[in-house]
């Protein structure tokens, strides 16, 4: 099983993203769970999502505890918050930032980084505002090519399907994404 944590803060889209990815898995005939933890309910505040994958049927029914595999929207949350609180070793962390992931410092190493200018691409593609860029289906497309776990296809495909506004933009956001991803 595939277990996986979405962190970002409230209006980045971080649990439209966990849904998208859900979709995308069963695209490709995986058995998937995307289910959300709220705090605070207000834009800005942190907001966790969860993902689980599985080619049987899943069970579990409770909060991941202890993913493999991280996907950070907000970089300020790297400092604000043990985003690798449980992290197994081996996995994925792919962060929103410019930085390369040897610039990238964690409190807990033993996986690998991912980085993507996940804000740069949104604004590009005037994917929210200039102040509050939604940055969830370009963090896809890196998850997608850091992994190699589900095609770019299917996000894009999940996207137009999922995403009311601007689905054309999203998907495209996805694909420079996926092809800026620095590993």
């Amino acid at each position: 099983m595939i277990e996986i944590r979405v962190h970002g803060r409230g209006g980045q889209g971080g649990v439209i993203a966990s849904k998208i990815l859900a979709y995308a898995f069963s695209i490709e005939g995986k058995s998937v769970q995307a289910f959300p933890e709220f705090g605070v309910e207000r834009r800005g505040a942190p907001v966790t999502a969860f993902i689980r994958v599985s080619d049987k049927h899943i069970n579990v029914r409770s909060k991941i505890y202890e993913p493999m595999h991280l996907i950070v929207l907000e970089p300020t949350l790297v400092t604000a918050i043990d985003i690798t609180e449980g992290l197994k070793e081996g996995g994925f962390i792919i962060i929103n930032t410019k930085r390369t992931p040897e610039e990238v410092h964690l409190k807990k190493t033993g996986s690998k980084i991912a980085t993507v200018d996940a804000t740069g691409i949104a604004l590009k593609y005037r994917l929210g505002s200039s102040a509050a860029p939604i940055v969830n289906t370009a963090i896809l497309g890196a998850f997608a090519k850091a992994t190699g776990f589900v095609k770019i296809e299917s996000i894009v495909t999940a996207i137009k399907k999922e995403v009311p506004i601007k689905p054309d933009e999203n998907a495209k956001a996805a694909e420079e994404a996926f092809n800026s991803t620095i590993m």
